[in-house]
């Protein structure tokens, strides 16, 4: 696309940036309550063509109808130039083409919306349907314009099949961006109807039983949000991994500094009560966000993009075609079972906890099922991400991914249904915070720790490592749909416990990750420095712990407990410390980390249920 445009190329992406006015225009109509300045007539204002305006809401409205006119004579002319001027199956003609029906059907829309009377002071559910599905459209007509704008550029032929993992991910983003943008509809309408004289006074509305339905809706807004942008970043992260080219990585990064600038914005939404002007900015981020995505869509999917899951490419080295000899158990290791039990105990325990007992059936399997896949999904990922390290590796080496019992396309394919099935299943039986937060912690995990942190740095571990420290948040929320304080001390206690934990194990296997060429700490900075590393995050763990003493979430029994576990931490901790080389006190303090984190979230758990 680094040609000189052409006239109809430039022409198409000003039709599409005309069409943002307009939409942006038709939220004004929206906020301002002038969608009845017409009357109950379309296409007629008030039975008039041209109309005198009589107020201003009459003015507002018309001003947007004509707006509307001009876009549909834009696309209109649009398609004719397409049909003219490019020969028969060209893709500018089928972008043409779906961007005039796409205006047809919007603007069908848009009249019943003004004949039924779902407009202005309306709040019905019929008007919060029509009104998410005339966004939808409008989505669509978007993406109509800009991949007609994209290939009249000259942008490279897209093949939308055979595209296997990547395909299905951006496919699913697409799924969810639309979601989040119809949930964003009918909160803007709440917003619109229902304004709060203050946050405090807007948030007590939308948690009231009582309250109108277009208020309860808006409380799902943020959490859909938060889901999506976390999603999106997981989507940019393995596609520019996965179609290493300059454009995909740019329209990649473009679509995480927007929807990171449109949680901003969103949050300002809410402080500000949603002034119309905000409201309008939002709708505009949002906007951007699409067309980005399409773009990102359309520049992964062209012809001459290497496709390393493929084995295409610079980076082919990482992919493999796979034997076909892959058993069921191979599927299994693919999640790391082993590294799983001690994640997933952690998130039945906050469960428990947060239950004060039993939790039910439901939030239970939800959590035990929910709860692995999630886990399940980001270790397949990992695998494959970190495929020609692993081969390096004597304890990794024999991974189905390196041994090609699995390609790296089927492990991609079967991560993202796993992901897909656990959100599915926490949001059936958890909620949609618990879903939200084990979506997060995977996201962590892939784009935080393995593809930013982990061939980088020695502090992968320290910040990445959070990724391990969800489950309890998981558990939590799946039983009361919010965070309470405790939750978040038994996340801090396994964000700092686990430099404890890993830099015990990468004390034993120092040689391996320096042959790999994987920063960790050893590696970097010796074993002595490791060593007192981990002294100080024991320290600091063994803090965290009696926080809950402080908080009056603890009884005695945990406080006995914690006290005995935490001196025997502290007692290896400091003796490691003090022998950085002796091989038996690591590989001792190893095995006590994980017998520590079991037993501290097992005395939380009792001490909150069985103990009056």
């Amino acid at each position: 696309m680094g040609k000189k445009l052409s006239s109809y190329a430039k022409f198409a992406w000003g039709v599409l940036g005309y069409t943002i006015l307009v939409i942006l225009w038709g939220a004004y109509v929206r906020a301002s309550f002038s969608g009845d300045g017409c009357g109950q007539h379309w296409p007629t204002c008030k039975g008039a063509l041209i109309p005198v305006p009589e107020d201003t809401k009459m003015l507002v409205e018309f001003t947007h109808r004509l707006m509307s006119a001009i876009d549909f004579l834009l696309v209109l002319a649009m398609l004719i130039w397409a049909l003219r001027a490019y020969p028969k199956g060209h893709l500018v003609r089928l972008g043409a083409g779906l961007a005039m029906t796409f205006m047809v059907v919007e603007t069908l829309a848009g009249a019943a919306l003004v004949l039924f009377q779902w407009v202005a002071y309306d709040t019905s559910v019929a008007r919060a349907v029509v009104m998410a599905i005339h966004l939808l459209i409008t989505l669509m007509l978007l993406g109509a314009l800009t991949v007609n704008a994209y290939w009249a550029s000259g942008g490279p032929v897209a093949r939308f099949r055979g595209q296997g993992p990547v395909g299905f991910a951006l496919y699913l983003a697409l799924g969810a961006v639309t979601l989040l943008a119809a949930s964003g509809a009918v909160t803007a309408l709440g917003d619109t109807l229902f304004k709060a004289p203050s946050l405090i006074e807007g948030i007590k509305q939308d948690f009231s039983p009582t309250a109108h339905f277009l208020i309860r809706l808006r409380v799902f807004h943020p959490l859909i949000a938060l889901s999506t942008g976390v999603y999106l970043l997981l989507v940019a992260g393995l596609v520019s991994h996965l179609r290493p080219h300059p454009t995909v990585r740019r329209y990649a990064s473009l679509l995480v500094g927007l929807f990171a600038l449109q949680l901003v914005l969103g949050f300002l939404n809410l402080i500000l009560l949603a002034p119309i002007w905000m409201q309008i900015v939002h709708l505009l981020v949002a906007d951007l966000i699409w067309i980005t995505l399409v773009l990102l869509l359309l520049a992964a999917f062209s012809e001459g993009v290497p496709r390393v899951e493929a084995g295409e490419g610079a980076r082919a080295a990482e992919a493999h075609a796979g034997k076909g000899k892959a058993t069921l158990m191979d599927y299994v290791v693919l999640t790391k079972p082993r590294v799983i039990s001690l994640l997933l105990f952690t998130a039945l325990a906050a469960l428990f906890t947060a239950a004060g007992g039993w939790p039910g059936w439901k939030p239970l399997l939800a959590v035990l099922l929910g709860g692995y896949f999630a886990a399940g999904a980001a270790n397949a990922i990992n695998m494959v991400i970190d495929r020609d390290i692993d081969a390096l590796m004597p304890r990794t080496a024999r991974r189905p991914t390196v041994t090609e019992r699995i390609s790296s396309r089927a492990a991609l394919t079967f991560a993202l249904f796993l992901e897909l099935a656990s959100f599915l299943i926490l949001l059936w039986g958890g909620g949609l915070l618990s879903a939200m937060l084990a979506l997060a912690g995977l996201v962590f995990y892939v784009f935080v720790y393995t593809l930013w942190l982990k061939r980088r740095t020695w502090r992968n571990i320290v910040i990445g490592g959070a990724a391990g420290a969800f489950p309890p948040l998981v558990g939590w929320a799946a039983a009361t749909g919010e965070l309470a304080p405790l939750a978040w001390v038994l996340f801090l206690v396994i964000f700092f416990w686990t430099p404890v934990h890993f830099w015990t194990l990468a004390l034993l296997i120092k040689d391996e990750y320096a042959r790999a060429g994987v920063p960790m700490l050893p590696v970097v900075h010796g074993a002595r420095v490791t060593a007192v590393q981990i002294a100080l995050y024991a320290l600091l763990t063994a803090l965290l712990s009696l926080i809950p003493l402080t908080l009056g979430e603890a009884g005695l029994l945990y406080t006995l407990g914690a006290a005995a576990l935490n001196a025997i931490l502290l007692a290896r901790a400091f003796a490691l410390a003090l022998h950085p080389e002796e091989r038996p006190r690591a590989r001792s303090l190893y095995l006590y980390s994980l017998a520590y984190l079991a037993a501290l979230f097992l005395l939380v758990t009792l001490d909150r249920t069985l103990v009056v």
